[in-house]
């Protein structure tokens, strides 16, 4: 049996173009959950097996599915679908969904999440802390589904599993955002796209709104693990104080200013945060990359360094061999340009609007340390703990 999903596989609207890479899109675990439900009251209701499953994602496109381990009395009625992330690295492509249906006691349809689908444990999430981590959209979805295949008579018990998702979030977001046991159930339009940085930025989004909702006023950002680690291992800052940005630099500072905070403190690698310094806050490679320009920039207005250490500076690959050349010749008086060009960007960004973000940074390089922050490192770590 074939086991992917369909969605007019030929047509041009089912797939994206990313570096050149022509890439197929799939369905989210919202639409799987949606699919596994219809099949399964279809069963229930009719007494017959069925070998596939055609429903409606959120944004209305048609997709068919294969069912898997379809089994039902006249009480009752399970199966499973198979999440197709199409191209996409997600972390929970490939994992069965199944869906559990029983008559109800009322013409209600009841939803909610069994083995393998997290529970809410935080303030801040689309879902209240002690329900399932079915989110809005899928959630109308799954009962809009329900009721057109049941009529306005009859009612259903609808469980969600998924028996690998408990070890499945260990590899996403879930953990930081306080959702506990497994995977969520997710999706605004059905469909995955590829590559899609959209669902990043709104899983940093839903975390720094925890924080938000808890209370804090101040956040710390940090790229990723390097940042991370050194803001708890060297800083000595607490990790629940920290949300990592990746790349999405200004898309986070603009979301710290959104959602009201009013403190934030930038703990960084030389090579990432160095190009936020002149201005770009994409900082990934494939947006930018102008390290040994910016580097040279600031050195050259320091003024008396030699052309041909600029030329050295220039030809580095890496901002690790710029640093052992800088210290070598005595110019660290770069790295406080640097740092504090960082806090005017970003505040510079954040200027026109309120509230008034305060921002500070910290810069380091993997291979000798701390560099240079806004503030004494005294301080920082006084105001931070």
């Amino acid at each position: 049996m074939n086991m992917v999903a369909t969605n007019n596989i030929g047509s041009e609207e089912n797939y994206v173009y990313y570096n050149g890479r022509k890439l197929r899109k799939g369905f989210t675990t919202g639409t799987t959950a949606t699919a596994a439900t219809v099949a399964a009251i279809r069963a229930l209701k009719n007494q017959k097996a069925l070998s596939q499953i055609t429903v409606l994602a959120a944004n209305g496109q048609a997709a068919t599915f294969p069912v898997v381990d379809l089994k039902f009395n006249s009480q009752s009625a399970s199966c499973a679908v198979k999440k197709d992330g199409g191209d996409d690295q997600d972390a929970t492509d490939g994992i069965l969904i199944y869906s559990h249906v029983t008559w109800s006691q009322d013409n209600q349809i009841h939803l909610d999440g069994g083995r393998g689908i997290g529970r809410v444990t935080q303030k801040g999430l689309a879902n209240k802390p002690g329900t399932a981590a079915i989110n809005p959209t899928p959630r109308k979805v799954i009962k809009q589904a329900a009721r057109q295949e049941l009529g306005i008579n009859l009612g259903v018990d609808i469980i969600i599993s998924a028996p690998a998702g408990e070890e499945v979030a260990k590899l996403t977001y879930n953990p930081k955002l306080g959702i506990v046991g497994g995977i969520s159930i997710l999706g605004t339009s059905g469909i995955v796209t590829p590559m899609s940085e959209s669902s990043w930025k709104n899983s940093i989004s839903i975390e720094m709104n925890i924080h938000r909702q808890r209370g804090d006023k101040e956040i710390i950002l940090t790229p990723g693990n390097y940042g991370e680690d050194f803001a708890c291992q060297k800083l000595g800052l607490p990790l629940e104080k920290q949300v990592q940005m990746s790349n999405f630099v200004g898309y986070v500072l603009k979301e710290v200013q959104r959602l009201g905070f009013e403190k934030v403190l930038l703990v960084g690698d030389l090579g990432k945060l160095i190009k936020v310094s002149a201005g770009i806050f994409s900082t990934h490679s494939k947006d930018a990359d102008a390290r040994a320009e910016i580097m040279v920039a600031n050195l050259a207005l320091m003024g008396g360094i030699p052309v041909a250490f600029l030329r050295k500076i220039y030809n580095s690959l890496t901002t690790i061999s710029m640093v052992d050349l800088i210290n070598q010749a005595g110019y660290q008086k770069v790295y406080q340009i640097i740092v504090d060009k960082i806090k005017q960007r970003c505040e510079k960004l954040l200027a026109h609007r309120k509230p008034k973000v305060q921002v500070e940074a910290v810069i380091f390089s993997q291979s000798i340390g701390f560099l240079a922050a806004t503030k004494p490192l005294s301080k920082i770590k006084e105001e931070w703990q």
